[in-house]
């Protein structure tokens, strides 16, 4: 049988630092000193230093939130005018991501395009953007994965997966390419103040072929979360698209994957096996509390999450491109035949997985 590789990964992220920023317009933002406590030490334990985005920190002692002024103060911008700056920004980031990738003259022989985002819309879209700006070929097939969250680069490798396993002389080029910040939102609110904390803009390039080297990618399986439909929710308002994101999340992750450990299940996360039959865990980044979550659920050594609480202190929570980030820094630091599991949550509650191996 056909083996997938992830045969390289290429990762970009915007120019300008907002985390530090964002904390000190956050405070504003909040109606009491109470309430402003509770975020600070919240942030504080985040586990943040850095999130990117394509809009400048603006001075807030000028009243600005940002520096080009897209974000104003009593009148933040339409569902339109944040889609309007989705497409060309998302289109340069893109082109960073995969110029990383050092394809050369490579982009000729792509066979198959798949791009994964949940944070804009457009029609022609990224896609047909990037066969033009990349010099790609017409007939190259394209499949967009949208709006399935922070989950989505996992279905996004899973069908590369099943196209290089059906035609193995294919190339494909994976994209995730997520601007979380375009959909910040004016409100004193604290859980959603919170969400916003978390989220950066970032992309993420992969090259999936039949040739060895890189990553061995192998048994996709989604597993819905019992009775979590509405804990983990993404819908477009008409000021961006709103995230709600529970605080229940957190003990929900740590309660099902306890049981999973406590009577295995072939159908499980685990597929059954041991943590013995595991080296590397590229759980996606989705929040400190999330990753401290699945460490206290599986019983984790207090290191083997460590490649994903760097990316996230890096780059926060870059949505579907972030556990594309984890599997890029494991490949670095990992010894060849590692067995992993990859592991991501998105709305539904789903927990999108998939076992990896490295290659030398």
């Amino acid at each position: 049988m056909t083996i997938a590789y992830i045969n390289r990964i290429g990762t970009a992220v915007p120019d300008h630092d907002i985390h530090t920023g964002f904390v000190k317009f956050a405070r504003t933002l909040l109606p009491d000193a109470k309430t402003q406590t509770v975020f600070d030490r919240m942030a504080e334990r985040a586990g943040i230093s850095h999130r990117y985005s394509y809009l400048r920190p603006g001075r807030l002692d000028a009243g600005e939130v940002d520096a080009g002024g897209f974000y104003k103060r009593g009148k933040f911008p339409s569902t339109a005018a944040r889609m309007a700056l989705y497409e060309p920004q998302a289109l340069q980031l893109s082109r960073r991501a995969v110029a990383a990738l050092e394809l050369g003259d490579d982009h000729q022989a792509l066979t198959h395009l798949i791009i994964a985002s949940c944070t804009g819309f457009s029609a022609p879209g990224l896609d047909l953007q990037l066969v033009g700006e990349l010099g790609l070929r017409a007939d190259i097939e394209r499949t967009m994965i949208g709006f399935m969250g922070c989950s989505a680069a996992v279905p996004a490798l899973r069908a590369a997966h099943h196209i290089v396993r059906s035609e193995p002389g294919a190339r494909v080029l994976v994209l995730n390419l997520e601007l979380s910040t375009l959909h910040l939102q004016e409100t004193a609110h604290l859980q959603q103040v919170l969400s916003f904390l978390l989220f950066g803009d970032g992309a993420a390039a992969a090259l999936v072929t039949a040739e060895p080297g890189g990553i061995a990618l192998d048994e996709f399986r989604a597993v819905v979360i019992p009775d979590s439909a509405e804990m983990i929710t993404w819908r477009i308002g008409d000021q961006g698209f709103d995230m709600h994101l529970s605080g229940q999340v957190p003990a929900r992750i740590m309660q099902t994957l306890k049981e999973e450990l406590a009577r295995p299940n072939a159908a499980g996360v685990l597929r059954g096996q041991g943590l013995d039959d595991i080296d590397l865990w590229a759980v996606h980044a989705g929040g400190r509390t999330v990753l401290d979550a699945v460490e206290a659920g599986l019983q984790l050594d207090p290191h083997a999450l460590d490649a994903s609480r760097a990316v996230l202190d890096d780059y926060g929570n870059m949505s579907s491109a972030t556990v594309m980030f984890v599997l890029k820094r494991l490949s670095q630091i990992s010894s060849p035949n590692a067995r992993g599991l990859a592991m991501a949550f998105g709305p539904g509650m789903v927990a999108e997985t998939f076992r990896f191996r490295t290659m030398d």
